[in-house]
């Protein structure tokens, strides 16, 4: 039987890079730096436990770390992602729906941490809603993934087409639309499309821009802007309209609402310049004056080892 391969994605250690020398210059706060170098360590260390618990597996394995990642990822039975919820967004980017992704949270948030430097700074570490498992439970999740007793859930992500183009990048969490610059104004109008081609009126916005979640994302940047929370396994996706210029109450309440899974949004933008945003700011795509955008949860979905069905 031909011996299992892994990927082992890791978040790099440059993101909590803090020097002492420039340290009093850049926080008055000592313990900020301390904090700060303090993640960096909690991050190598889970980095080298992880690790030492594969060179006893009768696996086949390499490292690499985020940020060398450029193409997409094929040839391997699993990837196993260390950092957070952010390194298993950027893996997620380069995967199709034939390989499964294990996120080890590598630097939790520590409740006692949070209350204690309340008053100070914002102490919060890792969410890792999306992470499996922890150095603590590491090995255990990783077994009972390779015994077949952990079976990953298969999670929608958002499909865009540009011009009837469809883009390389599905969303995870979710995409955002809008103006470059934060303080202009987005103009653009949707309808909700059925696969039966029956459609809803069309609504046209001025606002800070559109943003469109998966059942996944739901609890993300959706959720803290009042949307609400859907179960994790949903095909249909959450879209509000960001700060709009009110149009009375009949239009209001179409700035937020579903999408459901035979259903797709058709959108048309009307500003010189914007951007779709996938998953945070670092992946984006360009659009212009003219261009139609279609969104779905259509995408392949993403294999993924959720926490609450591996504790």
């Amino acid at each position: 039987m031909a011996r299992r391969k892994l990927l082992l994605l890791l978040k790099p250690f440059d993101v909590y890079q803090v020097t002492q020398s420039n340290a009093v210059s850049r926080f008055t706060n000592p313990r900020i730096f301390h904090y700060i170098d303090n993640r960096r360590k909690v991050h190598e260390e889970a980095i080298n436990v992880c690790q030492k618990i594969l060179q006893q597996k009768p696996i086949d394995w390499k490292p690499i770390f985020r940020n060398n990642l450029s193409r997409p990822i094929h040839n391997v039975d699993l990837v196993v992602t260390v950092g957070g919820d952010g390194t298993l967004l950027q893996a997620s980017h380069f995967l199709d729906d034939s390989i499964p992704v294990l996120g080890v949270n590598s630097d939790p948030t520590q409740a006692e941490e949070v209350e204690k430097f309340s008053n100070e700074f914002d102490a919060t570490r890792s969410t890792g809603y999306l992470c499996a498992a922890t150095v603590k439970n590491f090995e255990q999740v990783l077994d009972g993934f390779l015994e077949g007793q952990i079976v990953p859930s298969k999670l929608s992500r958002i499909s865009v087409s540009v011009n009837s183009k469809v883009l390389p990048t599905c969303a995870l969490n979710d995409i955002l639309i809008a103006h470059p610059c934060p303080a202009a104004v987005s103009r653009f109008s949707f309808k909700i499309r059925g696969d039966d081609e029956t459609c809803s009126p069309l609504v046209n916005c001025r606002s800070s821009g559109l943003r469109i979640s998966t059942a996944a994302g739901s609890t993300a940047a959706m959720h803290s802007a009042g949307g609400f929370p859907m179960p994790i396994l949903s095909r249909d996706l959450q879209y509000m309209v960001r700060e709009p210029i009110s149009q009375g109450p009949a239009i209001s309440r179409l700035m937020h609402g579903l999408i459901k899974s035979d259903q797709s949004m058709d959108a048309s933008w009307f500003s010189k310049e914007g951007f779709v945003y996938f998953d945070g700011s670092h992946v984006f795509h360009t659009i212009q004056n003219g261009d139609t955008i279609e969104i779905s949860s259509k995408a392949p979905v993403l294999q993924v080892v959720l926490p609450h069905l591996s504790t």
